[in-house]
């Protein structure tokens, strides 16, 4: 089958998977519930990831099936040799993982090493990567970028959030029998598409 030329769009069932797009639409069990990306090969792709790991997400086994959505978008990123951005918000401050760098193999064993503890400091961690996106943009200004948000919400407030100019998708891991629910109004705040992770 011929894979055709460069310099004509790429067709919407190939390419590059709009993962935001694609998990709107719940967890693909086939190809055919991947959204893709129209668009030329000459951009590059940029995924940041921001994982709330504080320790109200190691209720009811919340941050435990996000490793699972993270185990495969980490496939993916590696198999489409797209950037990787990973920032992690748990105890004091937010700490970078990864800056910008294509996806390796090496983010699973950082993934399974992973554990949940002490605050949350998840406003710091979205003001840094604000930062850092208006940045890489000056830098890179033909990159595409995309942010998922993986969060369980449990702020104090939600005010002062920054602007991300990115878009992406905020996804809830809150779970157990009394919720806060700030999760949305979170994503809401930051222009950001909302998923459950229970429907995904």
């Amino acid at each position: 089958m011929d894979s055709g030329r460069q310099g004509k769009a790429r067709s919407a069932q190939q390419g590059r998977i709009d993962w935001p797009g694609t998990l709107l639409g719940g967890r693909p069990h086939s190809r055919e519930a991947l959204r893709f990306h129209v668009r030329s090969r000459s951009a590059h792709e940029l995924w940041l990831v921001i994982v709330d790991a504080s320790a109200s997400t190691r209720r009811h086994r919340a941050l435990s099936d996000a490793k699972g959505l993270l185990a495969q978008l980490f496939d993916d990123a590696y198999r489409q040799r797209a950037r990787m951005a990973l920032l992690t918000a748990s105890g004091q401050s937010p700490k970078w993982q990864v800056q910008g760098l294509k996806a390796a193999r090496g983010l699973a064993d950082w993934l399974e090493q992973l554990g949940a503890g002490g605050g949350t400091p998840l406003l710091a961690a979205l003001a840094e990567a604000a930062h850092w996106l208006a940045a890489r943009r000056k830098r890179y200004p033909a990159e595409q970028q995309q942010l998922l948000v993986i969060t369980d919400g449990r702020l104090k407030v939600i005010d002062g959030l920054p602007l991300l100019a990115c878009p992406g998708l905020l996804v809830d891991i809150e779970r157990g029998p009394i919720k806060l629910g700030r999760a949305q109004a979170l994503a809401n705040g930051l222009q950001l598409d909302y998923r459950h992770i229970d429907e995904i």
